[in-house]
């Protein structure tokens, strides 16, 4: 089984829209289709790729803004995030309003998300991890085959989340950093929510807000 990965970047925030698939199957899982649906689309048939489901990592707009029209769109379930972000998805529409993104609805998952969940699709699985801080109910998916986790906005290459939104926690953010993604190794390379990827070992050693030295 190998773990294939494609950014697709959507939204005026840049917002890395990753597509997940089995390379044997051509089964895939779209993590975080903030919105641009017909970009996300177009890379799914670019790769023939089937999708099985969409996987939410938090309820922020940039990240879940676009889950109602794909889910639809594509009839498959959604997971994630845990559900203590029910209220920003519940609240869709005022960000929406708030942030100028046309005709997005919110929406209900098939399965909220907690610690020690697997998520599936084709012949991978995925271990979930609840990480709060930059939201509450912010989840992260990480296979330890293929030393590859998907972070949302807990972690970014020299940076980490921000913690000034409402239910905003620091201190729980770098907890779940230092606590649930650290021990997964220093080798386990990682997509952000914007920006480029990087590993948990490169950020340990220089990450100002949660390395080792920090």
């Amino acid at each position: 089984m190998t773990l294939n990965y494609q950014i697709v970047p959507v939204t005026p925030f840049e917002q890395n829209c990753t597509l997940l698939w089995c390379d044997e199957t051509k089964r895939a899982a779209v993590v975080d289709p903030g919105g641009d649906i017909p970009r996300i689309l177009a890379a799914v048939e670019e790769r023939g790729l089937v999708v099985e489901r969409i996987l939410v990592t938090h309820g922020h707009i940039d990240h879940a803004g676009g889950v109602a029209e794909l889910a639809e769109s594509l009839s498959v379930p959604v997971e994630g995030p845990q559900e203590d972000d029910r209220f920003w998805i519940d609240g869709m529409p005022q960000q929406a309003r708030m942030f100028g993104f046309p005709g997005v609805r919110s929406f209900v998952p098939d399965r909220w998300l907690k610690q020690g969940d697997t998520i599936r699709f084709g012949q991978v699985g995925m271990e979930v991890l609840h990480c709060p801080g930059h939201t509450p109910g912010h989840v992260v998916f990480f296979s330890d085959a293929a030393r590859l986790a998907v972070v949302g906005d807990v972690l970014f290459r020299g940076s980490v989340g921000r913690t000034d939104f409402p239910k905003g926690d620091f201190d729980a953010l770098i907890a779940s950093i230092r606590r649930k993604l650290w021990p997964l190794g220093d080798d386990v390379a990682f997509i952000s929510g914007h920006g480029p990827m990087s590993t948990f070992g490169e950020e340990r050693l220089s990450n100002p807000f949660c390395g080792d030295g920090s």
